[in-house]
């Protein structure tokens, strides 16, 4: 398939867009929201790597922005200063434009500074991951064009850094609006769907703002949370450390 025009089958570059994808899934609710931004489960070097090497190549953001978004979301949820509130700022705005209302929020570099703090910072996150955030995209970018053509490489390279994007609008806009509540908080969280593989586990929300220092997002004997699995599978194998974790 390397150098051709067009795969043997169309179905061959939608199955890497959809493998891929559910990595970037794992990679973001895994490394980015359970390790470093709850800091609810460690992870060995090797497996960090792997995540942090993929976020690089598929999504060019900084985990620290990322990390501060997030954490100031949780400072303030559903309040005038959550970066990415439908309630505050309407549910459409936060499924279409909610990319912009991420870049408004990261811009504030005082903002991730403060709820940035205990990311890595280690020699690869300042002069690596950090320091040449944009190249990772379009070196993925390559290799798609190495592997499908210049006819599918682009489509699939599309898909790829658009699933972050997706999985980040669904959560912040969904997430908030529609769906059940097994526990009542200070804020309008819900889970999405009780079964949570699509989108890595991030479907079960409401629980997940019930307990956010807890990695495991499932609560009920009715919801699946495939992050929880991953993360029990490692552990099994020595190469995760859960720091704290709760069904209630």
């Amino acid at each position: 398939m390397i150098f051709h025009f067009l795969p043997e089958s169309i179905w061959v570059p939608i199955a890497f867009i959809l493998i891929t994808g559910h990595f970037t899934s794992i990679s973001a609710s895994l490394y980015l929201h359970r390790s470093i931004t709850h800091k609810g489960v460690e992870f060995a070097a090797p497996v960090s790597f792997l995540m942090r090497m993929w976020l690089w190549l598929a999504t060019g953001m900084s985990t620290k922005e990322w990390v501060a978004c997030h954490r100031k979301h949780h400072a303030f949820p559903d309040e005038p200063e959550d970066p990415h509130s439908p309630v505050q700022k309407g549910l459409w705005s936060v499924l279409i434009a909610g990319v912009f209302h991420y870049r408004k929020a990261v811009s504030d570099k005082e903002m991730v500074e403060k709820f940035g703090k205990g990311c890595p910072n280690d020699w690869l996150e300042r002069n690596f991951f950090t320091k040449y955030r944009q190249y990772g995209i379009y070196l993925l970018l390559a290799i798609n064009l190495l592997l499908f053509g210049f006819l599918w490489g682009p489509f699939v390279w599309l898909g790829q850094v658009l699933w972050m994007i997706f999985i980040g609008h669904v959560v912040n806009g969904i997430g908030h609006a529609i769906g059940y509540r097994n526990t009542e908080v200070d804020d309008h969280s819900t889970n999405i769907i009780p079964i949570g593989v699509i989108i890595s586990g991030e479907e079960l929300h409401n629980n997940h703002h019930s307990n956010p220092a807890s990695p495991k997002f499932s609560r009920k004997w009715f919801e699946f949370d495939i992050g929880w699995m991953y993360i029990s599978i490692l552990k099994f194998l020595g190469l995760a450390k859960v720091r704290y974790s709760t069904t209630k």
